[in-house]
């Protein structure tokens, strides 16, 4: 008999989750408490763009989110070659009207 592993976390993944947000801009704003993520879908030729998720999270996750994109990318990377960014400056929020 295998010892149970108190660290295991059951995750489960709904239906409707499982289909995915597709998201190609993230703003990022923070507070001494929090991370703000604002996931945004920016259609080309169209002058408004909708946050379909926004993610909060407290320093401490959004350092081990770092951590944990930093190790895949890397992985990716090794995998499938360098990833390549064009060289434009990323959009400032200075430049986005928030509308709620």
């Amino acid at each position: 008999m295998q010892p149970k592993n108190e660290n295991q976390i059951n995750i489960e993944l709904g239906e409707k989750e499982s289909e995915g947000i597709y998201s190609n801009l993230v703003l990022i704003s923070h507070s001494p408490a929090e991370f703000v993520f604002d996931f945004i879908r920016v259609v080309p030729g169209r002058p408004k763009a909708k946050v379909y998720s926004r993610i909060i999270m407290a320093p401490q996750h959004a350092k081990s989110l770092l951590a944990a994109l930093q190790d895949n990318v890397s992985k990716y990377e090794a995998q499938f070659g360098e990833i390549n960014i064009p060289v434009k400056p990323p959009v400032q929020p200075d430049n986005m009207d928030y509308k709620n």
